[in-house]
């Protein structure tokens, strides 16, 4: 099995703009120092042709255009991690939405098929390669992508991998994201549940006794 070739790396921006700041809590913080999310998403092609090529250009643009108005609602996934330093010589990290955007990859790999994928009693050694921002540290999102999505043709079929910083976002944000993707690629105007932008950590005066 031979590695995936590298087509395109596009940096894809919110179709909507948004600018503010958003702070982080001590839960937020404590995640700077790991590393990213990342989740896998194995997909037979949807019909076969054979113009192979034309189709696989047409699943990718399709995607990237959803990808794009999906982070329309999803300002802190286009954005930055900001840092001041402060004169007792700590740090303060806060989100800065400034829609930079986020990375969209797109890469073959000509020799692997779904069945190569499913059938394997391991985890094949090529799946590292598919996902993007491997080795990344939360942390390095100051100047690093907040999410970084890689669409991998197979012979037969996608693998879409996903990295997402953790700092901003849980498993369950994770999916919350991959859904509304979902739903505005399949042709929605609007996600079903906008995500909660505000950031809060119960002090111990609101704590019951």
């Amino acid at each position: 099995m031979e590695g995936n070739r590298l087509i395109s790396t596009s940096v894809v921006q919110s179709s909507s703009l948004h600018s503010e700041r958003i702070q982080l809590t001590p839960w937020d913080l404590q995640f700077l120092l790991l590393g990213s999310i990342q989740k896998g998403f194995l997909f037979h092609k949807p019909a076969p042709s054979h113009e192979k090529q034309l189709l696989a250009n047409t699943i990718v643009d399709h995607l990237k255009i959803s990808f794009s108005r999906t982070l329309g609602f999803f300002p802190l996934l286009t954005g930055h991690l900001g840092v001041i330093e402060n004169d007792d010589n700590t740090s303060s990290f806060f989100v800065d939405c400034n829609n930079a955007g986020a990375h969209f990859i797109y890469s073959v790999v000509d020799n692997i098929t779904v069945n190569d994928m499913l059938d394997s009693v391991y985890v094949p050694h090529i799946v590292n390669s598919l996902f993007p921002l491997n080795g990344v540290l939360n942390h390095e999102g100051v100047s690093k992508p907040l999410l970084a999505v890689q669409v991998n043709g197979l012979v037969d079929g996608f693998f879409v991998g996903c990295t997402m910083n953790h700092v901003i976002g849980d498993g369950s944000s994770f999916w919350q994201f991959f859904n509304s993707w979902s739903e505005i690629s399949l042709g929605s105007d609007n996600i079903p549940r906008p995500p909660v932008l505000n950031r809060w950590f119960p002090s111990n005066t609101n704590c019951p006794v």
